[in-house]
C-alpha cells in the first residue's frame, strides 16, 4: 500500500525563488519564480502524492496546514537560505500530525546529513544522493533500514547512515514532469524575466561535465556525467505540453548546460521543427541553458529547431577569474560564440558573478566593459556565493573569506555578500551589483532596444513596465539592507 505522500516547498521569503530548478536560491530583481522540478519528479513517481510549492503560488502556512492532516509521509525540499524556514514547516508539520513521517530533500542536507537532523528534531530522515527512487521506496512503506541514501533517526535517537544510493543510468525510466505541474500549480505564477509568459521548463538530462568551483548541483546530487533523456522521451513531454497546456508560449530545458551535448541537441532540435516549432506561424518556442562556446553549426540547427532563448553563463570578463573557478572557458571564444548566436536571432541571457576569487576592483570593471561589450538582451548579477558542498565553499573557509556561516541571505531574502578579501571588502562588492546593472541598461542604445520592444507589443510594454518598478524597488530594497 502507498503512503499518503505530500512534496512541499514550504512557505517562505516573499518574492523568495527556492525550488529546485533555482541556481541561486534567492530574490531576484524582477520577479521570477522557477518550476520545482526535482521534487516533481518523484510526485510524478507515486500514485495519489501532492505537490505544493508555497513561495511560487505565494501560500502561507495557514493556507496549506490543512493539506498535511492526512498525510502519512511529508517531504519538504529545502537549501542552506531556507533551511531555517524549513525547519519551521517540518515543526509545524509534526506539530498539526505527529503520526506523519517527515523528511527533507536538496543538496544542503545532503551534504550536512547529521548536522541537519541534530538541528530539526522534527526530522525523521533526510534524503542523499538522487532522491527520486528513494522517495518512491518510502513512500511503499519500506523499513528505513533498508532505503540506500537516507540518513535517519533511529528509534532510540541515534543517527543511521545508509550506504549512498547510486546514480540513476536510464533516465528515461523517470516519467514526465509536466502532468504534475498541470495537476497541481497555478502556472502563470511563474516567471523569468527572459522568458515569455507563461513559459514551462523541466529537465532533458541530470548533469554537467564542466567544473565550475561554485556550482552547486554538479558537485552535489547531479553529478558531473551528463546522462539525458531519449530524444523520443523528451518529445514525448513536448507533446504534451502542446496538447495539455495550450497556453504554454515557451518551453525552457532546464539542463545545466544541454547544448553541450552537441549530437543530442542537434537531434532534438531536428524533432521539435517536425512538430512545427520554428516554422512560420508557429508561435511556441524553446530555450536552454548553454555554455558560451557552442559552435555555430549547433546554434543554427537549434535555431531552425525554434529555439530562442538562450541563458548563458559568462561570469567574468577577467580570464584568470575563469581560470581560477575552473570555467574552461575563454573570453574570446566567449566573444565569437556571442557573435554566432546575435548573428542568428538567438536571445542571450547573460549571467555575471561579482567577488569570485582573484576579484579586484580592476576585474570588476573589465567584466562590466566586458557584459556592455557583448550586449545580451538581459542579464542577472549575482555575488559568488559558497554553497556547502562546493569547492568554492571549502577555498574560502580555508582562506577565511568568510566564516562559515549559512547564511547567504539577509532577511528579507535579498543575496548578500559572503566573501571579502584583504584587498577588496564584501560591502564594496555588494555595492558594485547596483553600479553593474545601472551602467549596463541606463545607456542609450539599451534604453532604445528596450523601449523598442514595449512599442511593438501591448504585453511587453505591461511587462516591462511591471519589471521597471520590481527592479527599482530591488535596488532600494538592497541599499536598506546594506
Amino acid at each position: 500500500m502507498t503512503l499518503k505522500t505530500l512534496f512541499m516547498q514550504g512557505p517562505s521569503f516573499d518574492g523568495f525563488d527556492g525550488g529546485a530548478g533555482a541556481r541561486y536560491q534567492m530574490k531576484r530583481e524582477v520577479k521570477s519564480f522557477w518550476y520545482p522540478t526535482w521534487i516533481a519528479q518523484p510526485a510524478a513517481m507515486i500514485e495519489g502524492s501532492r505537490l505544493i510549492d508555497a513561495p511560487a503560488q505565494d501560500q502561507s502556512w495557514d493556507d496549506i496546514k490543512h493539506e498535511v492532516d492526512d498525510k502519512e509521509l511529508v517531504i519538504l525540499h529545502t537549501s542552506t537560505p531556507s533551511f531555517n524556514q524549513d525547519k519551521r514547516t517540518a515543526e509545524l508539520v509534526k506539530q498539526r500530525n505527529p503520526k506523519a513521517l517527515v523528511g527533507m530533500v536538496g543538496a544542503k542536507v545532503m551534504i550536512e546529513d547529521e548536522k541537519s537532523l541534530k538541528a530539526c528534531e522534527a526530522l525523521d530522515f533526510v534524503c542523499r544522493e538522487e532522491y527520486d527512487f528513494t522517495c518512491v521506496e518510502l513512500a511503499s512503506g519500506k523499513p528505513l533500514a533498508e532505503i540506500d541514501g537516507i540518513t535517519w533517526r533511529g528509534p532510540d535517537g541515534t543517527i543511521v547512515r545508509n550506504k549512498d544510493r547510486a546514480q540513476i543510468e536510464n533516465m528515461d525510466v523517470l516519467p514526465m514532469v509536466s502532468p504534475i505541474y498541470r495537476r497541481d500549480l497555478d502556472l502563470t505564477k511563474y516567471y523569468g524575466g527572459y522568458q515569455r509568459h507563461p513559459y514551462v521548463s523541466f529537465y532533458t538530462g541530470r548533469g554537467c561535465k564542466s567544473r565550475c568551483t561554485f556550482c552547486l548541483w554538479p558537485q552535489t546530487i547531479a553529478g558531473h556525467r551528463y546522462r539525458h533523456r531519449s530524444v523520443a522521451a523528451v518529445i514525448e513531454e513536448v507533446k504534451y505540453v502542446l496538447k495539455e497546456m495550450p497556453e504554454i508560449k515557451e518551453i525552457f530545458f532546464d539542463d545545466d548546460t544541454l547544448a553541450d551535448a552537441h549530437d543530442f541537441v542537434v537531434e532534438l532540435s531536428g524533432e521539435m521543427r517536425k512538430l512545427g516549432f520554428g516554422t512560420k506561424g508557429f508561435d511556441i518556442t524553446w530555450g536552454c541553458n548553454a555554455k558560451a562556446n557552442v559552435p555555430q553549426p549547433v546554434l543554427k540547427a537549434m535555431k531552425e529547431g525554434g529555439c530562442r532563448v538562450l541563458l548563458v553563463g559568462y561570469e567574468s570578463g577577467n580570464q584568470q577569474i575563469l581560470h581560477n573557478i575552473k570555467k574552461g572557458l575563454l573570453t574570446k571564444v566567449a566573444r565569437q560564440f556571442t557573435k554566432d548566436a546575435h548573428a542568428l536571432g538567438l536571445t542571450i541571457h547573460g549571467t555575471f558573478i561579482l567577488g569570485l576569487p582573484g576579484e579586484t576592483l580592476e576585474t570588476i570593471e573589465e567584466t562590466i566593459r566586458y557584459a556592455i561589450e557583448l550586449n545580451p538582451h538581459t542579464i542577472q548579477v549575482s555575488l559568488a556565493a559558497p554553497y556547502p558542498g562546493t569547492f568554492l565553499y571549502n577555498q574560502a573557509v580555508e582562506n577565511k573569506w568568510f566564516d562559515g556561516t549559512d547564511h547567504l541571505l539577509n532577511d528579507d531574502g535579498t543575496q548578500i555578500a559572503q566573501l571579502s578579501y584583504p584587498h577588496l571588502s564584501s560591502a564594496v562588492i555588494f555595492d558594485k551589483v547596483e553600479e553593474f546593472y545601472k551602467r549596463f541598461y541606463f545607456r542609450p542604445r539599451k534604453i532604445g532596444a528596450i523601449v523598442g520592444e514595449m512599442v511593438r507589443d501591448w504585453d511587453m510594454m505591461k511587462r516591462r513596465l511591471r519589471e521597471g518598478v520590481e527592479f527599482f524597488s530591488f535596488l532600494r530594497h538592497r541599499k536598506e539592507a546594506a
